[in-house]
């Protein structure tokens, strides 16, 4: 069956038309260019699991360095790609040295077409092999680009910064997959050999926050029977996601602020400096600079965790994105809930395109699921897809519960503050931690 992408990179346009025709039967998507200056507009693009790359391209140079450049500019950008080099029997020793600088394989011209085939299959197997590995069975959680521009403009953001140790920011409205685009950086990164931590800030109480981030020492407190390493130490090496940067406290920004100026922590109870080699991802729902100038949130902690901002579009301006979204959402559930054949109707598809879907990717998943779950025929339809437009307030004079009355009180402030969960929780009088517990609970 065919697979998988490939990029030939040659100046001999008969070597090109010819291995194009070769590998016809084998790669999906074969893509055969002679410039090599147009390589990292082609990775951008089509993001290659294979590229056949020749040694030489300019008449009557035959150092294979240009070879080598290409080589390390493709390793570079796209790490996860497998190169396999194209060269003249002459320049084996210079394929050896490209294979020490990461090439999966090398050929020689002329080439054997079994041969040629048998290289390119296992550098594909490679490459694909590796991608397995590192996604480490999230398929559920895997990064959906889509096709608008503003994804597309990210995704060009996100490939060229995931192999720097660069803090990075991840801003968006609640359920747009801020913790998913972490982990797509985390995978293209250089420490994708151990698992991200991601903890959540909102969750941990302020009398936890130091033994849950920095451990703590035996005997510490009552309950510390021996020590135990904090978060920044088991990320040791690896990424540390820190989602909802925005619910922390003034007092906590600082202890947090401290350990990254310092590069090290000291457990609870300790006195020992233990240096600390995480690379640092947060992400929030929050204006953070509108918290700045409040007062807060700390600017100085601003600063050090955005390095690099990276923002991820709502839902409704992503258009072209959603229709094909939800399609691999029914394709999950409906194989879930053993009703592989279910499909949706044109008039579903003009209503999940029409939807402004405030909830986002979320409320969108959730609505598939919903969907598939209450199908009875072979198709879901238009009435059978449930969106935020659908939704009727109550008058307050018709809400039954305290809960129903507490739950439309915070959507309320919650539109009336933009989001500002700082601020909504100054407006309702609770913590931001309490306000946490509440938007838990109502699944806002």
């Amino acid at each position: 069956m065919k697979q998988g992408t490939i990029l030939i990179v040659d100046d001999n346009r008969n070597i090109l038309t010819t291995v194009k025709m070769l590998l016809e039967g084998v790669f999906e998507n074969i893509v055969a260019i002679a410039n090599p200056e147009n390589i990292p507009a082609r990775l951008r693009e089509l993001h290659p699991d294979v590229v056949l790359l020749d040694m030489n391209f300019r008449s009557g140079i035959n150092t294979g360095n240009e070879g080598l450049y290409w080589l390390r500019e493709i390793k570079k950008n796209r790490p996860q790609t497998e190169v396999v080099l194209f060269t003249a029997y002459a320049d084996i020793e210079l394929a050896v040295t490209g294979i020490k600088e990461g090439a999966a394989d090398f050929v020689v011209k002329p080439f054997e077409n079994e041969k040629l085939l048998d290289t390119l299959v296992k550098a594909y197997d490679k490459a694909h092999k590796g991608s397995t590995a590192k996604r480490d069975n999230h398929q559920e959680g895997a990064m959906f680009w889509g096709q608008s521009e503003a994804m597309n403009n990210l995704r060009y953001m996100v490939e060229k910064v995931s192999q720097t140790d660069a803090n990075i920011l991840i801003t968006g409205e609640n359920g747009t997959g801020k913790e998913v685009l972490a982990n797509e950086i985390h995978r293209l990164s250089a420490r994708h050999g151990k698992q991200m931590m991601p903890i959540d800030m909102g969750a941990i109480t302020e009398t936890l926050f130091e033994s849950e981030l920095f451990g703590y020492v035996k005997g510490a407190f009552t309950d510390a029977k021996a020590d135990k390493a904090g978060k920044f130490e088991v990320a040791e090496g690896s990424t540390l996601f820190l989602d909802e940067i925005g619910n922390l406290s003034f007092v906590l920004q600082a202890k947090l602020l401290t350990a990254l100026q310092r590069r090290s922590i000291v457990r609870v109870g300790g006195t020992k400096q233990i240096p600390i080699d995480v690379r640092l991802i947060c992400a929030t729902n929050c204006d953070l600079q509108k918290m700045v100038d409040e007062g807060t949130f700390r600017e100085d902690l601003l600063y050090r965790i955005n390095t690099i901002h990276l923002h991820l579009p709502p839902l409704r301006e992503r258009k072209g994105d959603v229709a094909a979204l939800a399609l691999q959402f029914l394709k999950r559930y409906a194989a879930m809930y053993n009703k592989p054949e279910l499909s949706f109707t044109p008039s579903a598809i003009s209503k999940i395109e029409a939807l402004p879907w405030y909830g986002n990717i979320r409320e969108l998943q959730h609505a598939v699921e919903k969907a598939v779950i209450l199908s009875s025929g072979a198709q879901v339809d238009a009435v059978d897809i449930d969106g935020t437009s659908e939704k009727k307030e109550k008058p307050m004079d018709e809400v039954q519960t305290l809960d129903e009355m507490e739950r439309r009180l915070i959507e309320k402030t919650i539109h009336e503050c933009e989001g500002n969960l700082s601020q909504v929780a100054f407006r309702l009088g609770i913590s931001r931690q309490t306000l946490y517990n509440k938007l838990k609970r109502y699944g806002l």
